[in-house]
């Protein structure tokens, strides 16, 4: 999946190139606009013919370029010369939002009338583009350390630097600027090519990070969506004084690598039986959220593993027959090599820490919530939810639950569907209302007594 994301990323500079040279149209369309003595950007002001066109075309191009960057798999030492390259899109997009007027140069009476907020914008932020892209062709050329890419970028500077002094002498800057966005389609294709040429980030496979601690009868504890072992410290403490104590974090999350296939729910029961201590010895098992489902798949899969089952705040079906859903299927495969992208990882560190926060109610001192493969897991469980619940549905009608103890803890205001859980599980019902969604962090004691 990731060489697909390549293929994709590889495409969308290709189309902000075409894009972003639909301006050799302008010279044939628009014969008011000097070509020799013109802006490029007076192709689009207000008062020309087609204006629509040439400001959507550039919207377009920066939209692309912008998709582009988001779609590159991330390599270490590359972040900046990609921001700069996505800087270059977006201040293309704000550009074409607010076009000139009048033609500045081509239209000797364009600066005697009034002119808009909208051209003043212009006039002042039309350098941002360039001055985006130049960063980032220095910086990824110092990276990637490519002839071409060095020859692309000397011959850009070159350019750039011919622009200045034709705008200070007001003479071919009509010519001189459309050679330089010539070269800037250009490099645009060039990392196109280059993308696709280059071979993928070779990256060291890590193991699952699990936390073992304590002595005694074994358990086991499991996380739900988007949670991490780090919120079953004070759990994993008070437990450890008497029992053994596992817990873990599922691929992407928390500290552990994420792997290229979508979760499913018999993938999740095997995970908890490789964790689980050898028959003949048994475990208990203490699960959150979504991670119920795991607990309880487990337990009807391997009844002779299991001592004891404590689920806490279970997510219930919404859906009365839950049926499997094709959106895992179409998206569920792509979704570890998303989190491996620029995008990903620019979504985590602008929102992770603060959705932690707002969810959870704590920081996240690990810094888990930064890396952009935490967004394509949680992406991926949500995902797979639907068809977790429809194997759910069928394991319970093939599998019976073995006869142990079963404890539903239920916070906040009292929930029918749990209520109607303990009854199926023949459970005892627990009611903490006192406690938000997450109890392992509110009131780990009230896990541990039940344990």
């Amino acid at each position: 999946m990731e060489r697909r994301l390549v293929v994709l990323a590889a495409s969308a500079f290709i189309v902000a190139a075409v894009l972003y040279s639909a301006w050799v149209t302008g010279q044939f369309t628009t014969p008011a606009v000097d070509r020799t003595g013109g802006y490029v950007g007076e192709l689009a002001a207000r008062d020309q013919p087609w204006t629509r066109l040439f400001r959507v075309t550039d919207a377009l191009a920066g939209l692309a370029c912008v998709l582009g960057v988001a779609l590159v798999p991330r390599m270490r030492r590359q972040w900046a010369g990609w921001l700069a390259m996505a800087g270059f899109g977006v201040f293309t997009v704000v550009g074409s939002a607010f076009p000139f007027d009048c033609a500045v140069l081509s239209d000797p009476a364009c600066a005697s009338g009034p002119l808009s907020l909208s051209h003043h914008v212009h006039a002042a932020t039309g350098v941002l583009p360039t001055a985006a892209v130049l960063a980032s062709m220095v910086l990824l050329t110092l990276r990637w350390n490519a002839w071409g890419a060095s020859l692309l970028t000397g011959a850009c500077l070159g350019v750039t630097v011919l622009a200045l002094a034709a705008v200070a002498t007001g003479q071919l800057v009509g010519a001189v600027q459309r050679v330089q966005v010539t070269l800037i389609a250009s490099w645009l294709v060039y990392v196109a090519l280059r993308l696709l040429i280059a071979d993928a980030p070779v990256r060291r496979a890590r193991p699952q990070h699990v936390i073992e601690q304590g002595a005694g009868p074994a358990v086991l504890l499991s996380a739900g969506m988007a949670g991490a072992s780090f919120h079953w410290d004070r759990v994993a403490g008070e437990l450890a004084r008497g029992h053994r104590v596992t817990r873990f974090d599922r691929p992407g999350l928390g500290l552990s690598p994420a792997v290229p296939v979508p979760p499913t729910l018999y993938g999740e029961a095997a995970r908890l039986a490789a964790l689980a201590p050898a028959h003949p010895e048994q475990v208990t098992v203490v699960a959150h959220s979504v991670a119920a489902w795991h607990a309880e798949a487990f337990a009807r899969l391997h009844p002779m593993r299991v001592s004891k089952l404590v689920l806490v705040n279970p997510t219930c079906f919404r859906w009365r027959r839950p049926r499997p859903s094709t959106l895992c299927r179409e998206l569920g495969p792509w979704m570890p090599a998303l989190g491996s992208t620029w995008g990903a990882t620019a979504l985590a560190r602008v929102a992770g820490p603060a959705a932690h926060r707002m969810l959870t109610g704590v920081a996240d001192p690990r810094r888990v919530q930064v890396r952009g493969r935490m967004v394509a897991a949680v992406a991926g469980e949500w995902l797979a939810r639907r068809d977790m619940a429809a194997d759910l549905r069928r394991i319970r009608a093939d599998h019976p639950l073995p006869d142990v103890p079963v404890t539903v803890i239920s916070s906040g205001v009292r929930s029918r569907c749990r209520r109607r859980l303990a009854e199926l599980l023949d459970a005892k019902l627990v009611r903490l209302p006192r406690c938000g969604r997450h109890v392992q962090m509110e009131d780990p004691g009230a896990i541990a007594d039940t344990v």
